[in-house]
């Protein structure tokens, strides 16, 4: 499997040599200075390609397109989203004019990834990324004061949130906000309470299965453009894999993934397979899943985690957690064989170590949260050498 590495730009503290030295070669980067809905001009894509390519020595190619944002808009549904659907398609033309073929891509409304903890204490002194229902609770609840949503949540959890709150201080109060909107990856659409508030409203009459319609309007608008010029769109998993803050999920589960492929037959129409974000679900049973949906999967996120009886979970090593990442792992090399035979030129399935502990000289540095370097540099040894002694004991090619 190709090694990647998700590099955020020139200003990451992650240099590209840095990269490199972990043994990866191909970089997962997006523009995430353009605003979601704006297109990406073929100058500024072929700018950022020359940048991570023009030192020849490094051996590094920009891989996958992590991600090309959709437009909150889209996932409404509401209003006149030509302009949009027309930006979207210009943008993949480019990034396919460039020679860039793999976009990773979301649905979920509002929030990315979201956390409550971006610095929970493991072991030794690292730091992980952890959602605590209670804590979730508390700001959706107490801080938000959403509607509701004391219904969405079990009792017992509740009079944590309670408690938790009624202990906290503003700063405490300000730290889990920002905790909850750092899974934001671009420059755009940090939220307070007020404003949290605004958004969240705008979706009020968005139910689950509109909000499936209006993926599959997507789909038809721009899955004929990726059939033209050969891009591959890959839809990542909810992060977590359940409604958040009265937002409907639709990427959660194994029905989820069978329902987002039934939308558009094209072969391009596919999945982006995080196990960190799928493994948070109760039931989700990840080798049957990428065993399921492996000739539609593009590209791979492999992490784990450790999940707790009241939805709480934590970002575990990669090879510990809840998440039988060696089963996984066998499944996708059996698909890069299969592919490899069929005469796929591209029969390599790009993947990248998610995610990662701050360990030893990172904790503490500017990285982003969940993407420091020594953590997921960890992550990626471990990750390559399951990978090489399954591929040597089952003949597959690597």
């Amino acid at each position: 499997m190709e090694q990647t590495w998700r590099w955020w730009g020139p200003k990451d503290i992650i240099t590209l040599a840095h990269v490199r030295q972990t043994g990866a070669a191909g970089i997962v980067n997006a523009l995430h200075e353009v605003p979601a809905g704006e297109v990406w001009t073929r100058e500024a894509i072929q700018a950022r390609k020359d940048f991570i390519e023009q030192d020849k020595s490094l051996g590094l190619r920009w891989s996958v397109v992590e991600s090309l944002p959709v437009h909150e808009a889209i996932k409404i549904g509401t209003g006149d989203l030509k302009p949009l659907f027309d930006n979207y398609r210009t943008s993949l033309r480019n990034l396919a004019a460039c020679g860039i073929h793999n976009v990773c891509y979301n649905f979920m409304p509002v929030l990315d990834w979201t956390r409550t903890d971006i610095a929970s204490p493991v072991p030794g002194g690292g730091r992980a990324l952890k959602f605590n229902a209670f804590e979730y609770a508390a700001f959706d609840v107490f801080m938000l004061e959403r509607d509701g949503a004391e219904a969405d949540h079990a009792p017992e959890v509740l009079a944590r949130a309670k408690a938790w709150f009624d202990a906290s201080t503003q700063a405490d109060r300000d730290r889990l906000l920002a905790n909850i909107m750092a899974g934001l990856p671009g420059a755009f659409d940090r939220y307070d309470i007020p404003s949290l508030r605004t958004i969240l409203a705008r979706f009020k009459d968005v139910s689950a299965e509109r909000l499936r319609e209006n993926l599959g309007r997507f789909l038809e608008e721009v899955m004929p453009t990726c059939d033209e010029v050969g891009i591959r769109m890959g839809i990542h998993p909810d992060d977590p894999p359940r409604p958040l803050l009265g937002l409907p999920r639709i990427v959660s589960s194994e029905d989820h993934l069978a329902a987002v492929l039934a939308l558009h037959p094209s072969r391009n129409n596919g999945l982006t397979f995080c196990t960190g974000s799928l493994g948070a679900r109760p039931g989700n049973d990840l080798p049957a899943m990428a065993a399921r949906f492996a000739d539609r999967i593009h590209f791979v996120h492999l992490r784990n985690v450790s999940k707790e009886p009241d939805g709480s979970f934590m970002e575990a090593d990669h090879l510990g957690g809840d998440v039988d990442l060696v089963a996984v792992v066998q499944v996708l090399l059996r698909e890069q064989k299969r592919r490899k035979e069929a005469g796929l030129a591209d029969w390599r399935l790009p993947f990248r170590p998610d995610h990662g502990h701050e360990l030893l000289d990172d904790v503490g540095k500017p990285t982003h949260p969940g993407y420091p370097a020594i953590g997921r540099l960890r992550g990626l040894a471990e990750v390559r050498g399951v990978m090489t002694a399954v591929a040597q004991l089952e003949g597959l090619p690597l």
